[in-house]
């Protein structure tokens, strides 16, 4: 299909809640979205942090973990209530709020940003396998691109099906460290300690600042905005605040067990590495070689391995969803989501490929503190629309962030940049320092992270500069129904019309008039084909689904002014798929569909509808050329 107009149409009320029930059955209803969002929590650019923290200075550093997880469980929060509250994702609403080019920006950042995310849950994969099955590191690279095929499995499932595998693999990485608490036979007391805050020297302040950034990930925040309206709940205003409430405690308990994970790491480096006076593990494949050694049980190491894949494997899924949402909601750029996969694996594995094979697979850890240098450059950018957002009183309809809410999380938000923006210098310090070509880095890296800062500050000033934001066009279909009458009518009786919304309509609507004049019964008939749309089928309430009935229903009332009969039929998913299912299972004599003409790349990339639905249906087709 081509580029529509339309915003994308995320995941909003589309598992239905069921309302006279009990408290738990309601609670379990809405429970879901969080567990996708907290593998981000604990996916493998976090684990060297972690066991860095732990052989370095034992348990000293557990109270960094807590507070970043007080900090994610926050804004996870504020995510939650915009996507509740104004059925908007992080990326529909900047693209309502900002101009073009500014959008365009924050859209070219966030790739950057889940690319980075994706880059390390490759290596991370690639090294669990390597680990497990000795495969060497490029192979186990290649392998990571079969998760592909993985996730449009899971996809055409359903969302449950998908909540329930990444439930199984979080679970799988839980009970993994579980065990390996039980070997390394941790010091309570000493772990007790560790929540009391403290940093002994300026490099546990580096490893302090790496925690932070590794944890809070800006694609969560985008995808947990659109998550959350997967459940069809009651609009009214206590249906609303009982949802945001469900979905706090989803949060609580998701982020808490992440933060268990991430504690575990940390603890079992330090009652393994630091224990023994190794002081230096901070490498992956190092922690897994000293495991079985000083633990005294091959099952160490295994299970460290398992949960690394675990780890890397549902990262990459909700990384791919995230990467679906900002396209479509910065962009309202839709493609086909195989597409989508690709280039966005592509884009993690060609840098990885790139310096396994040039440095060597000893790059591999400096390529997991790239990805988070490039994710913490890519955060503000996040954070602070999201806090703009959910404090708009008039947008938010009642449901606004408090005051003392909002004063946390404008703290948060400077400690978290601030914090980021330090580690950002600092390795920008240090390559230069270290380049034998610092002029580059002046040259080209600089000046981004000084624009970077610049677009920044434009992000935070402008809602406080305007009095009220613009109005935003939520689905702009085409401006006004207009329909002409049929001239010349000739025989059809039972005649549907396939529509888009886009210029073909008009000619599409007309030349079925002229078939089948006053005397045929029409049908016009639209496939909603968002995110939401492919993964929840015929469940999905949402935005674009209002939207387009609304539509739908403003042309059959403007055909009926005129004496026209006419139903409308709704169906979601792929266009290519979902007509030739309605005209089948119904009584037509004629399709009119609508035509873009013919273009190879993006029929690659958009998929094909007319040659799909010419050859599948069993009545003539009436093709409309748009000119």
């Amino acid at each position: 299909m081509t580029t529509k107009t339309k915003s994308l149409e995320e995941v909003h009320e589309s598992v239905s809640v069921v309302h006279h029930t009990s408290i738990w059955k309601k609670i379990l209803a809405f429970f879901g979205p969080a567990y996708m969002v907290s593998v981000g929590y604990m996916d493998p650019g976090n684990w060297a942090t972690d066991i860095a923290g732990g052989s370095q200075f034992g348990y000293t550093l557990i109270w960094v973990l807590l507070m970043s997880n007080i900090m994610a469980l926050l804004l996870q929060s504020l995510s939650a209530r915009l996507g509740i509250v104004r059925q908007r994702d992080l990326a529909q609403a900047s693209r309502d709020t900002y101009s073009r080019p500014v959008n365009f920006v924050l859209y070219f950042l966030a790739e950057i940003a889940i690319a980075a995310c994706d880059l390390a849950e490759v290596l991370g994969m690639a090294i669990g396998l390597q680990l497990l099955f000795e495969i060497p590191l490029l192979w186990g690279v290649s392998i990571t691109m079969l998760d592909t095929f993985l996730l449009l499995f899971l996809m055409n499932k359903g969302i449950k099906k998908m909540e329930a595998f990444i439930i199984v693999l979080v679970a799988i990485i839980g009970l993994s460290f579980l065990v390996e608490m039980f070997l390394a036979k941790p010091e309570i007391t000493e772990i007790a300690k560790g929540m009391v805050p403290s940093i002994p020297n300026s490099t546990a302040l580096y490893i302090a600042i790496g925690i932070i950034g590794a944890t809070v990930m800006p694609h969560n925040l985008y995808l947990h905005s659109s998550l959350v309206q997967t459940r069809k709940f009651d609009r009214t205003a206590s249906g609303v605040k009982q949802a945001i409430r469900y979905n706090f405690f989803d949060s609580l308990i998701a982020l808490n067990l992440a933060f268990l994970v991430n504690a575990a790491i940390l603890i079992l480096a330090a009652a393994t590495f630091y224990k023994s006076g190794m002081f230096d593990v901070a490498e992956i494949q190092d922690a897994y070689k000293f495991l079985e050694p000083l633990l005294g049980s091959h099952w160490a190491p295994t299970l460290f391995a398992v949960a690394l894949i675990a780890a890397g494997q549902s990262s990459t899924i909700t990384g791919t969803l995230a990467g679906q949402i900002v396209m479509e909601g910065y962009l309202n750029l839709r493609i086909q989501p195989w597409v989508r996969r690709i280039i966005t694996r592509l884009i993690a594995i060609v840098p990885a490929f790139i310096a396994i094979v040039y440095f060597g697979e000893s790059a591999t850890g400096k390529l997991l503190i790239l990805s988070q240098v490039i994710l913490s450059l890519q955060l503000g950018f996040a954070i602070i629309p999201l806090i703009h957002f959910v404090s708009d009183d008039k947008k938010m309809r009642g449901f606004a962030i408090g005051k003392y809410t909002k004063i946390a999380a404008w703290l948060i938000a400077l400690v978290i940049v601030s914090l980021n923006a330090r580690l950002v210098f600092d390795e920008i310090k240090g390559w230069i320092e270290t380049s034998e070509n610092p002029v580059y880095i002046w040259v080209f890296v600089v000046p981004l992270a000084v624009a970077a800062a610049l677009l920044l500050i434009y992000i935070i000033v402008k809602p406080f500069i305007e009095k009220s934001m613009a109005t935003p066009t939520l689905v702009p279909h085409i401006k006004e129904i207009v329909v002409k009458e049929a001239e010349k009518p000739i025989v059809y009786s039972k005649i549907a019309i396939a529509l888009d919304f886009s210029k073909t309509d008009q000619k599409s609507i007309e030349s079925a008039l002229q078939l089948g004049g006053k005397e045929a019964q029409y049908t016009i008939m639209h496939v909603v084909e968002s995110v939401g749309a492919m993964v929840y089928g015929d469940e999905i309430a949402d935005f674009e689904t209002t939207s387009d009935l609304g539509y739908l229903e403003k042309y059959k009332a403007a055909l009926e002014e005129k004496g026209y009969k006419v139903n409308v039929q709704l169906d979601f998913g792929v266009p290519k798929v979902s007509i030739p299912k309605m005209v089948n299972e119904g009584d037509f004599d004629i399709l009119i569909l609508g035509a873009h003409g013919h273009n190879w790349f993006k029929d690659m990339l958009f998929g094909t509808t007319v040659n799909a639905v010419r050859h599948s249906i069993r009545i003539p087709l009436l093709i409309i050329q748009h000119q």
